[in-house]
Formats: structure tokens, sequence, C-alpha cells
């Protein structure tokens, strides 16, 4: 059985920044390339940063009203000058998250699900061993696996699990799906074999929950 992994639902196709593009020069990027973060690189390339659109609405939201308004309370220590250029002079250096929380290729769908998770980031950008970014997977690239059809997800079960993994004669195990639901009925050797039978079938990439109505020969 193969996985997908994060190598196979990652943006390649990365946008960067260096640490010295303006502030308008990322809000420009993010624009036209619609998109919502950008990862910022120093000199040697290496990933120092990530600039979000809710990092560069922070920034904005710190500068003194042009029209004299009052600041919201709390944000007059950490006023910016509104002024002509003001921004122009801001950096993605300034502006940007760091560290930096990252995947690797070779992830688990579950390890980046849970990352993301555990950090409350909705993206991570994703770096080879030295470090370079190779891409950036999102929470909409992880739920693509949901995505598979009911035949894919039953003809991977029945071949791969139940057949090449477990060699389980033809027939013995019927399997069932609707809407990534996985319904397992007939009969296996062992009944230690049955939890193993759920968990694999749990395992397979597009499943939402496995209903087990399995019964077996031996209670061993």
């Amino acid at each position: 059985m193969r996985h997908r992994v994060v190598d196979d639902l990652m943006t390649r196709d990365v946008v960067t920044v260096q640490e010295e593009t303006s502030f308008k020069e990322v809000a420009a990027m993010l624009a036209e390339q619609e998109i919502s973060a950008v990862p910022v690189l120093d000199g040697s390339g290496r990933l120092v940063g990530l600039v979000s659109e809710g990092d560069l609405l922070r920034r904005e939201a710190r500068q003194a009203d042009p029209e004299g308004r009052d600041a919201p309370e709390g944000s007059a220590a950490d006023a910016v000058p509104h002024d002509e250029g003001g921004l122009g002079t801001v950096t993605a250096k300034d502006v940007m998250s760091s560290p930096v929380v990252t995947a690797h290729p070779g992830w688990s769908v579950v390890e980046a699900a849970r990352a993301m998770d555990r950090q409350r980031v909705k993206r991570l950008p994703v770096v080879d061993e030295p470090g370079r970014v190779v891409g950036i997977v999102s929470r909409r690239d992880l739920l693509r696996v949901f995505l598979r059809t009911d035949r894919a997800i039953r003809e991977e079960i029945e071949y791969e699990v139940l057949r090449q993994t477990l060699s389980l004669d033809p027939g013995a195990v019927r399997v069932h799906v609707v809407d990534g639901v996985v319904t397992l009925e007939g009969q296996v050797h062992r009944r230690s074999l049955v939890p193993v039978v759920e968990r694999l079938c749990r395992g397979t990439d597009g499943v939402v929950a496995v209903d087990s109505r399995l019964t077996a020969a031996l209670d061993d």
C-alpha cells in the first residue's frame, strides 16, 4: 500500500520574496498571484519567515489614521506614520512571521495535518534536506485525498489491502463504499485479524470512516 504524501499534494511553483522586499511589493504580489501567503528567503536562499495577508493587515492596522481619528486602543505606542511612502520603507523582514513551521516532502497527510492543527496554521512551506523551499501545502491540498471516488477506494481495499497485504480469499470480505464510508461484511479466519483489517482500511487514502460487521471462524 502506498499512501499519498506531501510531495504528491503540494504546490511546486512557489512564489517567494526576499527579506528586503517592500511591504507594498509583497501586498501587490499576493494580489497578483491570488495567494494568501508567501515564504521569505534570506540572501542565501534559506527560508527565514512567512508573510501572510494577516501579517500585512496587522501592520496596516498599526498605521496612524490619515484623517486624524484615534487609533485602536493599545496601538498608539506602536503606531507608524502613514506618510507618503511610509509602507514602502517597511520590508518583508519587518512583518513576517518567524520561525516558520515547515513540512518535508515525505511526510504523510496525517503528519502534515497534525502539524497544522498543533501549530494553528493554514499552510506549511515544504523544505528538502538542505532546507530549500521545494513547495507549499495548504489545508485545501490535504483535503484532496477525500475527493477520491468510492470506486477507487473500494478497489484499493479489495486488491491491495485484502488480497495483497492480508492474502485473504477473494469474496471472504465484501466491501461497500458510500461517500468515503467503508462497510465491511464477511468472515475472516481468526478474530485477531478483524482489528487489523479495520485499521488498514481506515488508513486507506480517502476513507472517512469504517463500519465493520466482520465475524471470525476462530476466536483466538
